[in-house]
């Protein structure tokens, strides 16, 4: 038995004043993005290499940031079902975007690097072990189609 949840978004741009959406060089890229009972829209646009506004997120951005806030999220979840008590967990993603010369590109692989502090030295390889756990039950990294290591370290306090 699955349960099903829809999540919405609504998408906004509207042509500025001398662009030309003809012309793949001269258009905005701005925009904005409405989710679902959020009160805050998230400005976004295009990555700098693809004419965007570097100061404001990307696709790309949001999809890394998706990816290991839900580790992140389900990492906390494994830990409290092991009785782990988690004290910090900071992660610095990365991920590496390829495309091609006819402009298709993907993702190739995406690595989380968390570093996690824990209470007490007795669960130090449970905790670390459990970052495999966290990612079989992360939905954003089971709807990915590309590898995402883990190279994660485990801190005592």
């Amino acid at each position: 038995m699955s349960i099903n949840h829809t999540f919405k978004a609504n998408i906004n741009w509207t042509i500025n004043e001398g662009e030309n959406t003809n012309n793949p060089r001269t258009f905005s890229r701005n925009h904005s993005v409405v989710i679902a009972n959020k009160t805050t829209p998230l400005k976004v646009s295009a990555a700098k290499p693809f004419r965007g506004d570097d100061a404001l997120y990307n696709p790309e951005d949001l999809l890394l940031s998706a990816l290991a806030s839900c580790h992140m999220m389900s990492y906390l979840y494994v830990c409290a079902q092991h009785k782990i008590e988690v004290l910090s967990y900071t992660d610095s993603a990365e991920a590496d975007l390829e495309v091609e010369m006819t402009g298709n590109g993907s993702f190739k692989i995406v690595r989380l690097k968390p570093i996690v502090t824990i209470k007490g030295e007795t669960n130090k390889a449970l905790a670390l072990s459990l970052h495999k756990e966290a990612n079989s039950l992360c939905f954003i990294a089971n709807s990915c189609n590309f590898p995402i290591e883990h190279e994660a370290e485990v801190l005592v306090d």
